[in-house]
This record gives structure tokens, C-alpha cells and sequence, in this order.
């Protein structure tokens, strides 16, 4: 009889956990809001490797860095929209940037908080706010609390996983599926 009751429990957990996990993925990712405005996209690693460069893949899904002041994005002030580099969807206006003159490009805002997922990063000796594209996750930067006013927020991009779009250019369809 006790090993019934240990099976029945083992059955319960398993049914459980397999229908928690989509759930628990989508968390993990930022995607916990169901009111996206977008399906998210999941790609294998090999198709990532096709679509991106080295160094986009390098940062946009291996949650890597480039060097302050390596993007020429860093120095783009024209008018138009930053997409994310992996799937298109458009991060930044740049009505937000602004110089925080720490050598990557910056926001006080994104264009929809939808487009965007935290999670915390422990990756240093202290916690900070990762940010990445709600569609695709690629990873994008840091968000910090000492951007200017309106908001106080920087939101410190990898130029390398953002492309720039012209205003008056037609933004890119989403590039994979």
C-alpha cells in the first residue's frame, strides 16, 4: 500500500512538472506575459549560427559584452528606430537615446515594455537587471538607475545586437521562422 501511494505521488509531480515547464520557460525568458503583442521566438542553436554573425551570436545568445566604444551605433543620433539585430522587433526610439558617455548606446526608455524582459544577472560581485528582446531573447544589455530624467533609467545596449533603422525606412519584417 505505501508504495501505491508512492507511485500515485510520483505520477502527480511528473504530470505536474511537465505541464509547469512551457510555463516555467516562458518565465525564464521574460515572456510570463501573455498579452504579448508577438509570438515569441525559439530557434535551435544551429539556425541562430546561420542567421547571425559571430559576434552578434556571441552576444545576443551567449549573453556576451562588446567593448565601450567599439559600436558605431554608439555615436548614431539621426533620427529613426534601433530593432533588435536577432529577429527585428524594434527596442529604441531614438526620441530615448542619449549619450551616457560610457562608450555603448543608451536609452532613458524603450519603445514598449512589452518588447522588453528583465531578469537579475549575479554574474558580477553584485546583482544588476538584464535586459533582452521579448521576442527572441536575445540577450541586449543592463538597465541601470541613473539614466536622466524623465525615467532615471539607462538602458545600455550592445550595438552589436541592434541594427538601425532610418526614419522614413520601412522597419524589417521579422527575418526567421
Amino acid at each position: 500500500m505505501n508504495s501505491d501511494i508512492i507511485d500515485r505521488n510520483r505520477r502527480r509531480l511528473l504530470v505536474l512538472s511537465v505541464t509547469a515547464m512551457p510555463a516555467l520557460w516562458l518565465a525564464s525568458r521574460g515572456w510570463a506575459d501573455a498579452n504579448l503583442p508577438f509570438e515569441p521566438l525559439d530557434l535551435t542553436e544551429s539556425r541562430w549560427r546561420e542567421i547571425l554573425t559571430r559576434e552578434q551570436y556571441r552576444v545576443l545568445r551567449r549573453d556576451g559584452t562588446e567593448p565601450a566604444f567599439s559600436s558605431p551605433l554608439d555615436g548614431v543620433y539621426r533620427d529613426g528606430t534601433y530593432v533588435c539585430a536577432g529577429c527585428f522587433l524594434p527596442l529604441f526610439s531614438s526620441e530615448h537615446k542619449y549619450d551616457s558617455g560610457t562608450g555603448w548606446p543608451s536609452f532613458w526608455q524603450p519603445i514598449d515594455e512589452r518588447h522588453i524582459g528583465t531578469k537579475r544577472d549575479f554574474r558580477l560581485i553584485w546583482p544588476r537587471t538584464e535586459y533582452h528582446c521579448a521576442r527572441c531573447g536575445g540577450h541586449q544589455g543592463h538597465v541601470f538607475d541613473d539614466g536622466p530624467e524623465p525615467t532615471g533609467k539607462r538602458w545600455c545596449n550592445n550595438g552589436v545586437a541592434l541594427e538601425f533603422i532610418p526614419e522614413g525606412e520601412a522597419l524589417p519584417e521579422l527575418r526567421v521562422r
